[in-house]
Parts: C-alpha cells; structure tokens; sequence
C-alpha cells in the first residue's frame, strides 16, 4: 500500500493561533478574526506520488477550523472510485486503475467546519503500467497410439497456439496481440505455410530414419511485451509407421440380422502399401462373416435366446509387416415376436444404385434390419409360407389350412398379424377380380356416407358400393366367418410388397388375381375417410395404389377394388 500523509497542520495551526492571540491583545483591534487575511478552515491533502497500476493507495489529509469538528469529502478527476467511510476523517484510499498508459489523477479533499467554512487541498497521483510478459503455449491433438511429442510421418498435423495466455490482459477474451512462429531444425515443413496466425498446419516429412523437428511459438501480449516456447517433435521414419485403423462403432441386432462390419483403414506411407485386412471375432457363438479379408462386409447375427455381445477385431497389416487392430462390440438380442409385417425390401442403396449385395457405406438401410432380412439369412421360423418376412397360409372354404399348393384356397391368413384376407377370383362371381365399388359407410363416414350407387362402378351387385359387398361376404360366410370388413390403413398397408419392382406390390403366390386388369393404378379403399377437401363433411377417403404403394384420398363416388378383411386371432 502506498501511503499519502500530510504533517503540516500543526505548524498552520500554531501560524492560525499566534495570529488571532496577537490581534487580540493589539489595542483598538478589529473583532473580525479574520482581518490578518488567515483561512477559516486550512487543509491538507498531503504530497503527490507516482504509483504502479494495481497499487492500493492510502490517503491521508488533514485539516483544521474554528471548530474542532470537520466533515471530509474526497474526489477526483478524471473519477477514481474512492473508499471513504469516515467522513470525519481524511482517511481513505482507492486502487489504482489497470492502464497501458502512464494517467495521472488530480485528487482534492474538501473540509467544512461546524460553522459552515470550507478549505480544499488538492494533490496529483501518477499511475504507472505495469505488464506482465505474456505465456506462449505450443499444443496439438494427440494421436491415438502415440506418446508426447512422437508423431508419423505424412500426416498432417495443426500446432496451436490460442492457449497462450496473458496474466494482467487488458481484454481477457483477447490476450493475445500478434503469433509468430519459425522452424528452428529438421527438415522444413513450413515452406508456404502462413506463420503469423494463432495455429499452424503442416504435414509431417516421411524419411528413412526418425527425425526431429524443432518450432518456436513468440507471443505478443496488448501493451507490447513479448515470450516464447519451442516444442520438439520426433517423426517416425518409414518403416515404422503403422496403418491407422478405425472398426467401426457398436451397435446392437437381432438374431438374424446383417451386423455391419465397415472399418476404416489407411497408412500415409505410399510404400507401405497395399494393406491386408482380417476380420476376427471371439465369440463362441461363430458368427458367420460374409468375406473377412475385406473392409467392409457383415455377419449374420446369430440365434440366441438372452442378449449376448459379440467382438469384432479388424487386423491391418501394411507392407512393411506393421499391424493394428481395432473392436467393435456388438449386442445381439433375441428376435421379439412381431404383431406388423416388415416392408418386403431386402435390396439395399448406395450412391448411385439399387444392389441386392450388402452395402457397408451406408449402414442401418431397411435391407439391413427386420424379418425380411432374417428370412433371407435363411434364420426366420414361419408357421406358413411367403416371400421375403411375410409369413402366410391359404384357408379353404370352410376355413381350414390348405397344406397342398396345388388345392383350391378361399382366403389367405397373415401370420404375423393375424389378419385373414380375402382373395380375388376370376370367374366374375361375388369375388371378381375386375369389380370395382364407389366408398359407402352409415357409420364411421366424417359426416358423408357417399353415393349409394354411382354409375361407374361395376359388380355383381344391385348397388356397387362397400357397404354393400361388405354386407354380401358376411352373409355369404366367406371361409366359414361372419366378420367381414373393410380394412384400415394400416391394416391394408400390412400386406403391401415394397420389395417388388412391379405390379401388383403383392405376394401373388397368395393374394392371386390382383390386378384387375390393370397394371398402372391398382386402387383398393380402406375404411378411413378423409378430411381433406373444401367441404365440412368429409367427400374423401382414402385408398391404397397397389400399382405403386403409394395411398392417396379419393372422392367416395370413385370406382375402386375391395378387399375385405378380418381378424383371425
């Protein structure tokens, strides 16, 4: 703490005494005891002084007046803040301001007396800048697999130098003024490289023996002052350098389904070329791999009953006989029973193509995942038959199981989702496969039941809509049930094949006859209307293209095929 004291007062007030005493006792003196020209109230506020930012600054004025009693106020120009909590006293202090510059500060202390008289002293502080040097800090990504300041050869690589820091900065979120780095040995890496920015980047030189690389970092603070750190690196040679690996990351299947095994392996050693690749796993279970002498490939998850995890290890051995190796694990799970069919797609995508092989660039794809997979690993148990995941069984007339292809069926029961379906025929009876109905519902319809009998449909019925097919089957008692209806949407999705490339998107083994005769729109209701449109009541409902898998709503006069479902189970 500096300390700024006054002790002249006390020859002022012996000054201030003496005066009045000798004016007193001088005969015929005037009463005004202030005739001698003395100050009523006589301060002062002490010396100057030169002082370092940062320094505690203690002030300590005094002052005397015709009364013993005085209040004392500090200020200051330019303004300082000032810690006075005596007002009695002259006593106070302030800090003195961090600066780049040298500022001086006009101090004055103000002091009135019980009687009103005010004196002031002033006195002039100087703060000095104080800076302290700067801290260059050299840091860079470590690379897995190698120690402090061991690096490979032709890899790039960024130094940087945005930790460097500033203990007293002026701007704590911009410390640092200027970078400037150099090269002070090994082979030059910084030809062409900017070398005043806070980072560098440079690739790493590839030779036939270790080699060392030197590079100072000087660091510039906002006042001007200036430090440096080096940082030495040693560089691999050649023969040394082992490939980089990465296998991929861990992800959990189910019994049956693709495990993608897509590693990633490299070595920036042109010679150490060509790389060789090894899949390897631990398991008891044996897992097959598809090819493990490639990058990317898989393996079929195998049948397990508890959750179990698998490793994968994917060796790479270069060259020059470096090897390295990295894991994946993998969690497989049983496959859970499930009450919705799978899509039908087992072709999988890649940039530019539809494949039915295995594409590891693009993981997770519907192809990869699901029954339609699993059956095509030849690991799916169906109580029927059906292509891809879908599990499905004819019923006869009376609602039997039809085991022998070559028998008649009526209806075709869906395994997976308990649905039993209607098939078409095409002999033109109730069931013809080229009738087509307008939508019409009493109930459930969004306020619009639909025409009754519009002209364009055609059936065997009086009046051509889906009420009243509905109402046929029943009393017909198709396959033995009583319990016929128009399909939901989704129930009507179910059995839609995305995994052909052509009309109708069907199994057809099961679900014969349904083209109607047509093969660019295939249209087929479902039970939902739809509230798009102008009109409050609903005019729409929606339907299913079995041309395309697409659904769309149509207008309930329009003629569209019918096939009726029920729950089986």
């Amino acid at each position: 703490m500096h300390k700024i004291t006054s002790n002249s007062v006390q020859y002022w007030l012996l000054v201030f005494f003496t005066s009045v005493f000798l004016t007193a006792c001088g005969g015929g003196g005037s009463s005004d005891s202030n005739d001698n020209n003395t100050p009523d109230v006589i301060v002062n506020a002490g010396p100057g002084a030169t002082v370092n930012e940062g320094t505690t600054v203690s002030l300590q004025g005094d002052a005397v007046g015709t009364t013993e009693a005085l209040t004392f106020a500090w200020s200051s120009s330019p303004t300082l803040a000032i810690t006075h909590d005596d007002t009695t006293s002259g006593v106070a202090s302030f800090v003195a301001p961090t600066t780049t510059e040298t500022l001086t500060y006009r101090l004055t202390l103000q002091a009135t007396d019980g009687n009103g008289n005010v004196g002031s002293d002033s006195l002039d502080v100087t703060v000095l800048p104080l800076n302290t040097p700067p801290e260059a800090r050299i840091t860079y990504q470590p690379i897995d697999g190698f120690s402090n300041n061991l690096l490979p050869a032709g890899r790039e690589i960024t130094l940087m130098g945005d930790t460097s820091t500033d203990a007293d900065a002026t701007d704590a979120d911009d410390p640092i003024a200027a970078y400037q780095w150099q090269q002070l040995a090994g082979v030059d890496v910084l030809a062409g490289v900017s070398r005043d920015a806070s980072s560098i980047t440079l690739t790493t030189p590839i030779r036939d023996e270790d080699n060392d690389l030197t590079f100072e970092l000087t660091v510039t603070d906002q006042e001007g002052a200036t430090n440096t750190q080096a940082l030495t690196v040693t560089i691999l040679s050649a023969s040394h350098n082992v490939p980089t690996v990465d296998a991929g990351v861990d992800h959990q299947v189910f019994s049956g389904e693709s495990i993608v095994l897509s590693g990633v392996a490299d070595t920036t050693i042109p010679s150490a070329k060509p790389l060789t690749y090894l899949w390897l796993t631990d398991s008891s279970l044996e897992p097959d791999i598809a090819n493990a002498n490639v990058l990317q490939t898989y393996a079929v998850a195998p049948m397990v009953s508890t959750s179990q995890v698998l490793t994968f290890t994917l060796e790479v051995t270069d060259a020059n006989n470096n090897e390295v190796d990295d894991s994946i694990s993998v969690t497989v799970n049983p496959f859970p029973r499930s009450l919705i069919n799978d899509t039908g797609v087992t072709r999988q995508g890649s940039t530019n193509a539809i494949n039915s092989s295995h594409q590891g660039d693009y993981p997770g794809q519907d192809g990869q995942r699901g029954r339609d997979v699993i059956a095509t690993n030849n690991m799916l148990t169906k109580a029927g038959r059906g292509e891809g995941g879908f599990d499905f069984t004819r019923l006869d007339n009376i609602g039997d199981e039809v085991d022998d292809t070559s028998q008649p069926w009526r209806c075709v029961r869906d395994n997976v989702t308990g649905l039993v379906w209607e098939i078409k025929t095409t002999n033109g009876d109730l069931h013809g496969r080229r009738h087509t109905y307008s939508w019409y519902s009493e109930e459930s319809n969004g306020g619009y039941s639909g025409p009754l009998n519009p002209a364009t449909p055609s059936c065997t019925l009086g009046d051509c809509n889906t009420q009243a097919f509905v109402e046929a089957v029943n009393s017909e008692g198709l396959c033995g049930f009583y319990d016929w209806k128009l399909p939901s949407h989704n129930e009507l999705l179910s059995i839609v094949h995305f995994g052909k490339s052509t009309s109708p998107m069907l199994d057809t083994d099961y679900f014969p006859y349904a083209d109607s005769g047509q093969t660019s729109i295939l249209w087929y209701w479902t039970s939902q209307a739809s509230v798009d449109g102008t009109n409050e009541a609903a005019q729409n409902a929606w339907a299913i293209d079995f041309a395309s898998g697409n659904d769309n709503f149509l207008n309930k006069s329009t003629a569209a095929s019918v096939r009726l479902v029920r729950a089986g189970r």
